[in-house]
């Protein structure tokens, strides 16, 4: 046994109830121009079409009822997001038949569908919220209102009309709860711990390390001529083993990647093109996981920038861990001393573009504004990510010239050797303080001390 509860229209809904009317004669119709107003049309889910006859059995001639007539004026159908309505053009049973231009759907006049003029009927199709219908919470259901107007109008130059205005309301019921029943059936519903880790796939990650790569460095300050060690991770949950690659790297005085001046460090998906000049960057191999891809870059700073810092935004990216890395997805160093490009895993030659500077179509721009800093110890370094692709930015970097080692050390001294300093300070006052009152003291004894002659 399988229940559900539903709060929405479900299937198609066919069903319906002819209201009562108003009696009036066929003489009175010819010249009355009063409106016909009908109870409504109440169309329930899950029965079959409704039908009016009511209006033929409101309009007698002569006393004689038209309720047995076999032709139905209104047919109306609730569908599970549209309504139906197909109305009789010999509306009232009286044999002169209505024109489809005088028929409108709801309070936004809804005009029927296109139909030949030798067609005996008019239809209507529209969406449960279009011509203005109005919608109703019930305790059992969800009701949809609205009405179907006759409206005539004088045709050609004649100022007169010979049929009523008529107005059927129109009500379609959805319930709000009911039983299904089926044969035995296995679900088809997630668990709801692997609909988390659907939604909350990855979490990248790019960290400064220690020389040793066993911890992540604790102090931003480097000297040029040291090398940052770099490590970027991806944490994939219950997620599919994946392959991390870093597309593209960017260095900037500011966290803001697009700013300038800017240097590239990672290009092309994944060439390391810092390391083509005087420096020594490299990826590391091997790798520690597919999951995990550290890189080293020679510290520098910008030139006639006296800030002395930069940040490091990398594009990194996951593929699925059986996938081959290729020109699209790779991680490729220059080798000085081959004076050749080589790979952390696969071919060598998916490495051949990074010489021509054009490894396929680009996928990421340094251009593109998403950027989170993961350096400081705030709130954004724990920010997660949930796409298989992000922008990370570590920074800053702090780079010290050698000259300048003495004024930063002593910029940087901890607390406990200041209050040491002073300790000491304080020390040799006090000393000095007690060495001059001794002093004082000596000099005072040695005055008492001398002999006083007495003349005889």
């Amino acid at each position: 046994m399988h229940v559900v509860q539903q709060d929405v229209p479900g299937a198609i809904a066919e069903e319906g109830v002819g209201g009562g009317g108003h009696g009036r004669s066929a003489a009175q119709l010819t010249t009355d121009h009063s409106s016909i107003r009908q109870p409504p049309v109440v169309v329930t889910h899950g029965a079959p079409q409704a039908t009016v006859q009511d209006l033929h059995s409101t309009l007698t001639q002569g006393g004689a009822s038209r309720a047995e007539m076999s032709i139905q004026p209104i047919l109306v159908e609730c569908r599970e997001a549209t309504l139906m309505v197909m109305v009789s053009k010999d509306l009232f049973g009286t044999g002169k038949l209505i024109r489809a231009a005088d028929l409108t759907l709801g309070p936004e006049a809804c005009e029927p569908l296109v139909s030949m003029d030798t067609e005996d009927v008019v239809r209507f199709e529209v969406g449960l919220h279009e011509c203005g219908s109005s919608m109703q919470v019930t305790d059992d259901a969800l009701v949809y209102s609205t009405f179907l107007l006759h409206n005539p109008r004088p045709v050609g130059n004649l100022s007169i009309v010979r049929t009523n205005r008529a107005e059927i309301p129109i009500e379609c019921h959805y319930p709000r709860q009911g039983n299904v029943s089926s044969q035995a059936i296995l679900p088809t519903w997630l668990p709801f711990r692997t609909t988390v880790f659907s939604e909350e796939k990855l979490t990248f990650s790019l960290r400064l390390m220690e020389e040793n790569w066993n911890a992540e460095k604790r102090s931003p300050t480097f000297h040029l001529g040291d090398a940052a060690h770099l490590q970027a991770e991806i944490h994939t949950g219950s997620h599919v083993p994946l392959r991390l690659f870093v597309d593209h790297c960017v260095a900037t005085p500011t966290p803001d990647q697009n700013a300038s001046p800017y240097h590239t460090i990672v290009d092309f998906h994944g060439c390391l093109v810092d390391g083509l000049t005087d420096a020594s960057s490299a990826f590391k191999v091997p790798r520690p996981g597919p999951d995990t891809l550290q890189f080293t870059v020679d510290v520098f700073h910008f030139a006639n920038d006296s800030r002395n810092m930069i940040y490091i935004t990398c594009h990194l990216k996951a593929i699925p861990a059986e996938q081959e890395p290729d020109e699209l997805n790779k991680a490729c160093s220059f080798s000085k001393s081959s004076n050749s490009w080589f790979p952390v895993e696969g071919p060598a030659d998916i490495c051949q573009c990074c010489s021509k500077g054009d490894c396929g179509t680009p996928s990421h721009s340094r251009r593109q504004p998403h950027v989170v800093s993961q350096w400081s110890r705030s709130a954004s370094r724990n920010r997660r990510h949930v796409t298989e692709e992000a922008d990370i930015t570590v920074g800053p970097l702090i780079f010290l010239d050698r000259s300048a080692d003495y004024e930063v050390e002593q910029w940087a001294l901890p607390a406990d050797t200041s209050v040491l300093l002073l300790g000491i300070g304080l020390a040799v006052v006090a000393s000095l303080t007690l060495t001059a009152v001794i002093l004082v003291l000596t000099r005072r004894c040695r005055t008492a001390s001398q002999p006083v002659s007495v003349s005889q």
